[in-house]
């Protein structure tokens, strides 16, 4: 396999200001257009550190790619150090300056000098054009090795990646083999589960060049399925053995398939197929599961709206919940997510109603109920019930497991899966 270098630039991504997400995005690419990533390495605005950096990576490196430093500041270092290596000049790029300007007229910002430097590119570049942003990309050839130069800007450096670098390694390396790659994604099931109970012993795909991985989140857990034998014209007969073998025998497990596929997105579709709608009332989620719901396209056909009812006096006066219950027994009760569930669906008149309320975290757990105790409440076709979940002591995670958990839920009772996720057991009023 090709190698490649990816190299991020900048004094926030070393000091925790910025979370260096562009590593792990373009060492996937690069992993699935089969290159064999050798090095992450993240350096400060420190012009002799790039430098060193870069010409080491030039010569044991296929291609490189970096990250930051293209932008308009004095901090922005990249393009110095990029000309100095290669002992060139810098040149205006008259369509790269025009492209700037025009963005600075359509915001109504004033034009700048230092926005003017964001034109000038190394006299020996390819341009990439970024119609994402105001700094351009580079591609630069040394000796067989290829530098991509992109801004760090996440969005700007994915569009110049996909549409201006992605051609080019198809010219510059024909001969590499892409990996054959396949995602299947589960929610509500634990790793063990997933591996030892339903998927069971690999050896026999191991011995035939595959490469399984067990990827868990807060929010499910993902298998990876790559080829990685020596003999690519059999990947795609191994990969369908495989895919045959999972779906068998955790086929009710696995919502999507795919490298990219969104738990939020199968269930609307789902709702949108039947003509139902859903409407949702959150307390310990704060908005996280209408968040998820509403960030699908199309999502107006079957979202009806729904309720973040922090408060007992919200749960009351919104959604009917009784007080003398939450006096009883507490806002964190199987009772009380299912008075939300079902006043949210009658108050919205959606044909689904679900519902939150759990101690969050880190504070206000007590022995009867510790950090992590979420009741999640469902009013759906005919079923009305909750469920408890232990999660955990970090209230982000327990935020994302507990929409996944009611999302999934969802999605298995309305395809007649008859198990619900972690085997959780229903409440009923």
């Amino acid at each position: 396999m090709n190698k490649a270098h990816i190299i991020s630039i900048g004094n926030e991504l070393l000091i925790g200001d910025t979370i260096n997400t562009n590593a792990s995005w373009i060492g996937k690419f690069l992993h699935g257009e089969g290159f064999d990533v050798e090095q992450v390495i993240t350096l400060p605005d420190d012009y002799s550190l790039l430098d060193e950096q870069l010409r080491e990576s030039m010569k044991s490196a296929d291609l490189v790619i970096t990250t930051g430093g293209l932008g308009p500041t004095h901090d922005d270092i990249t393009k110095k150090v990029v000309t100095d290596y290669f002992g060139v000049s810098l040149v205006t790029d008259q369509n790269v300056l025009n492209h700037i300007k025009k963005i600075f007229e359509l915001r109504g910002l004033k034009f700048s000098h230092s926005n003017a430097d964001q034109a000038l590119v190394p006299e020996n570049a390819n341009v990439l054009f970024n119609k994402k942003g105001t700094a351009p990309g580079l591609w630069l050839k040394e000796n067989g090795s290829c530098l991509a130069v992109l801004p760090g800007v996440p969005h700007e450096m994915k569009y110049l990646l996909e549409n201006e670098v992605r051609p080019r390694l198809d010219n510059q390396f024909p001969e590499r083999v892409k990996l054959t790659m396949q995602y299947f994604h589960t929610a509500g099931v634990p790793e063990s589960t997933l591996s030892d109970d339903l998927i069971g012993d690999l050896t026999e795909y191991f011995n035939n060049g595959l490469d399984v991985a067990f990827l868990p989140g807060a929010g499910g857990v993902k298998v990876r399925v790559e080829y990685t034998g020596s003999k690519p014209e059999t990947s795609e007969s191994e990969l369908l053995k495989f895919r045959e073998r999972i779906l068998e025998r955790a086929g009710d497990m696995i919502y999507g398939e795919g490298r990219e596929c969104d738990l939020a997105s199968v269930v609307g579709q789902i709702l949108a197929k039947r003509n139902l709608t859903i409407s949702v009332a959150e307390s310990c989620t704060g908005g996280r599961l209408s968040d998820e719901i509403t960030n699908i396209p199309g999502c107006s056909r079957y979202m009806a709206g729904g309720v973040i009812a922090y408060s007992n006096r919200l749960k009351i006066n919104m959604l009917g919940v009784k007080k003398s219950d939450l006096d009883r027994v507490g806002a964190v009760s199987a009772e009380v997510a299912l008075q939300m569930a079902k006043g949210v669906a009658e108050r919205t008149g959606a044909s689904i109603g679900v519902s939150t309320t759990g101690v969050a975290g880190p504070g206000g757990g007590t022995a009867e109920k510790p950090v992590g105790t979420v009741w999640m409440g469902f009013w759906l076709d005919g079923d009305h019930f909750a469920l408890k979940g232990s999660f955990t002591d970090d209230r982000e995670i327990n935020k994302q497991r507990t929409a996944a958990v009611v999302l999934e839920t969802v999605r298995r009772r309305l395809l007649s899966i008859e198990t619900l996720p972690y085997n959780l057991i229903p409440v009923t009023p």
